[in-house]
């Protein structure tokens, strides 16, 4: 696949003149939009169209059939091969401007009379509809204009974003996103992202060539199944991938022309969903076994085929990890001396374990083996022991200790006495007050990560976890919470959120040009995050730099990052840039309008 550099931006279209082209010959997967065209075009028959009001292009076919033969009922080829001018140019979100096009744009581009008069610069535009945003009392419905937007005017999109981050990100990503997946067949407008069924099996290659882009660099894919902690949504997951990738864009700079959010859609056990008259999915019982195996198989190795190597990355680990070795600013100590105890044995809590248990390992040149038995889990049926390792998972196996058996998670806090307790259960208000207050009284000051989404599931809220632990926790959840004043003291809490951690080591991967994932890739990206709380923020009792300054943020996680991926020689893009974070920061995409001809 042929591959631009990550700094490379698409250029503006300029101004031609109107063409007659003669088609020799058409490839039938041509589609408009396409980088690559397969049309073949006979130079010597291009003429210009006399007094052409807007550039078109002529296509003269070999034979013409009979007048008698055109009729409402004939089957027509809907080919459409023209430069972005007139009213296509307002209505494509890529370079749409709306009122900021100039009066000697409006002249180039056949514009007179579609817009109004007035000439509006881009941040009176953003300032008006964040005005506009704001009116809306319901969070959905202020991520139904903000999605609008984005098939509008993209550029425009994104800059409302980067610049209004803290307010916006709750909007577009989560808490707002779960209930937007939940109602997304009621809400459906524009088709975002690609779509992947049953139906397309044996044929995914021939549909990922219908997506206009070529140059594909992040891929994010779902199949609806858990969705945050809302279960299964089907097709309507597809919020998830195209939330995702938009803090890709936003927060990290990856131009979103080479992003492509993916659902794949295999049905749903979700009654209500199927007996709704909206839902946009299959409309049927979820595959399993054998059947979505070779679907999941066939789409990788279509992915592989079309767009090369691409990669998983798990940055809610990472972004954990940052953040307890903030905290340890507060307690004191490294992570080898304390002791975790995680509410949740799913992918989500055993990748966070198996990153801190690397980091120690890394820290104090232990075995991973050894490191791993200072993070305890419990999962639905009580703590994760050695006397349960015949009938656990293999992801659990590795955390399944020497102990006696314990069902509750009060007494498993009792008996293990962890200095960090960290939720991933998906179960809300899992941690009791009496689970606080026992930490409490372990712990001068205990550290509480209450990471499940959406709020509903979170295993406490900020002002349960700061009033029953008399100001002492050092708090983090995975939703956001306001700030939340006790006995006259004003305590910010975290958020851990992944859209610290992805975007920027995404960049990073892409700067880099690397396709394999190194476990001390991760690492790094963590202790960048780390490394961004500033003594004001640690002042302040933040352990999660201001969203404010993310874009900064992403540079310096997507150089670190990239340093590791040379030292270990994964990177492909050669030479190694002397300054990675200002090389970072040249790659990044702009969301200001560009000058057309």
């Amino acid at each position: 696949m042929g591959v631009s550099t990550p700094c490379s931006t698409p250029s503006a279209t300029g101004r031609r003149r109107p063409v007659a082209l003669k088609v020799v010959s058409m490839d039938l997967h041509v589609r408009a939009g396409e980088r690559s065209g397969s049309v073949v075009v006979d130079n010597n028959s291009v003429k210009e169209i006399p007094n052409a009001p807007s550039p078109v292009f002529q296509v003269e076919p070999k034979s013409t059939p009979p007048a008698s033969a055109s009729t409402e009922e004939q089957i027509m080829t809907p080919w459409t091969v023209s430069v972005a001018s007139g009213y296509n140019l307002l209505r494509n979100p890529r370079h749409n401007k709306e009122l900021a096009f100039t009066e000697k744009e409006r002249d180039a581009h056949y514009l007179r009379g579609l817009l109004p008069p007035t000439v509006l610069a881009q941040n009176v535009q953003v300032k008006k509809m964040l005005h506009n945003i704001r009116r809306y009392q319901v969070p959905l419905l202020k991520y139904m204009a903000m999605m609008d937007l984005q098939e509008r005017n993209e550029k425009m999109f994104y800059k409302l974003l980067i610049d209004h981050v803290e307010e916006l990100l709750p909007v577009v990503y989560t808490p707002t996103v779960g209930e937007a997946c939940q109602k997304y067949g009621s809400i459906f407008r524009h088709p975002q992202g690609l779509y992947i069924s049953l139906r397309e099996k044996g044929k995914i290659l021939e549909v990922l060539r219908n997506w206009p882009e070529r140059n594909i660099q992040v891929i994010v894919v779902t199949d609806g199944e858990r969705i945050l902690g809302l279960g299964d949504l089907g097709c309507q997951g597809m919020g998830i991938p195209v939330g995702k990738l938009s803090l890709y864009t936003a927060l990290g700079g990856v131009h979103p022309s080479v992003c492509l959010p993916v659902t794949i859609d295999v049905g749903t056990n979700n009654e209500e969903l199927l007996n709704d008259e909206f839902y946009i999915g299959l409309r049927q019982k979820r595959a399993t076994g054998q059947e979505y195996a070779e679907l999941i198989d066939e789409f990788m190795t279509a992915v592989k085929q079309h767009y090369g190597e691409k990669l998983l990355i798990q940055g809610t680990a990472s972004v954990v990890l940052a953040g307890l070795i903030t905290a340890l600013k507060f307690v004191g100590g490294s992570l080898a001396d304390h002791r975790f105890l995680f509410l949740g044995a799913g992918e989500a809590g055993t990748g966070i374990a198996e990153l801190i248990a690397l980091e120690i390992s890394k820290q104090t040149n232990a075995p991973l083996e050894e490191t791993r038995k200072k993070v305890w889990l419990v999962d639905s049926k009580g703590l994760i022991v050695s006397s349960r390792k015949d009938t656990l998972q293999h992801f659990k196996k590795p955390w399944a200790h020497e102990h006696k058996p314990i069902k509750e998670l009060i007494d498993a806090v009792k008996e293990i006495k962890p200095t960090v307790l960290i939720g991933t259960s998906g179960v809300g208000r899992a941690f009791t007050k009496e689970v606080v207050e026992t930490m409490t009284s372990i712990n001068e000051k205990p550290i509480i990560f209450s990471l499940s989404n959406p709020t509903s599931q979170s295993e406490c809220t900020a002002e349960e976890a700061y009033k029953w632990s008399q100001g002492s926790a050092i708090f983090a959840s995975g939703s956001p919470f306001d700030p939340v004043n006790y006995e006259g003291k004003v305590f910010v809490p975290g958020q851990s959120n992944n859209a610290y951690i992805f975007p920027g080591f995404g960049l990073g991967l892409i700067m880099s040009g690397t396709i394999r994932v190194h476990d001390d890739l991760l690492l790094a990206a963590s202790e960048a995050l780390a490394s961004q709380v500033t003594q004001d923020d640690f002042d302040r009792g933040l352990i999660f730099p201001p969203f404010a300054k993310i874009r900064k943020i992403s540079a310096h996680i997507a150089a670190s990052v990239a340093a590791k991926a040379y030292e270990l020689g994964l990177a492909t893009r050669l030479p190694q840039p002397r300054d990675l974070v200002k090389y970072a920061e040249g790659c990044m995409y702009s969301p200001s309008y560009q000058n057309y001809r």
